[in-house]
């Protein structure tokens, strides 16, 4: 009963967390609502007796991803304060409520008829969720997308980097000689 509990606080906590990741209108508070958010989930990981996929998302998506975004935010000459630039009007605010509800209507869709009757096979020596089975299923099979992602994270580094870049001409124009 106490894990019902506090994975439908943690549910709630993500779910608020993550709404106010798409509605403030400052780009850092949204960052540091996507980190309670992350971190919500890893929660939800651990209830659910997933220490390694936890500890990964703490790692990789709040260790990793929101420190890059952060980073990309500050070198890039980006708002950080409010921003009416971000305000939406409300027709716009239905049609992004519409595809999203779209979106995730295909999503489920999807992955209800890809993955009807698919089973996971471990190892019967281990217990399910053991580190070392999922560790061996993360290396064996999903090594590509990994490598693949850790490509991508780089990249998006590089081009935050490219893009904080001052232009020679720029201090000139500034009033800096």
């Amino acid at each position: 009963m106490t894990v019902e509990v506090l994975f439908g606080l943690l549910g709630v906590v993500a779910t608020g967390s993550a709404l106010l990741v798409v509605t403030t209108r400052q780009m850092v508070h949204a960052a540091l609502w996507l980190v309670v958010t992350l971190g919500a989930v890893a929660g939800c990981y651990l209830l659910l007796s997933a220490e390694f996929v936890a500890w990964v998302q703490v790692l990789i998506y709040i260790g990793a991803v929101v420190v890059l975004l952060l980073f990309g935010l500050m070198l890039t000459r980006a708002p950080i304060g409010a921003s009416v630039d971000l305000d939406a009007s409300m027709a716009q605010r239905l049609a992004a409520a519409v595809v999203a509800g779209a979106t995730a209507g295909v999503l489920v869709v999807s992955l209800v008829d890809a993955f009807r009757g698919e089973h996971i096979a471990l190892e019967t020596d281990r217990p399910r969720g053991h580190s070392s089975a999922v560790g061996a299923a993360l290396f064996r099979d999903w090594v590509l997308p990994f490598e693949v992602l850790s490509v991508l994270l780089l990249a998006a580094l590089v081009g935050a980097i490219v893009l904080s870049r001052r232009d020679v001409s720029e201090p000139a124009e500034r009033g800096v000689t």
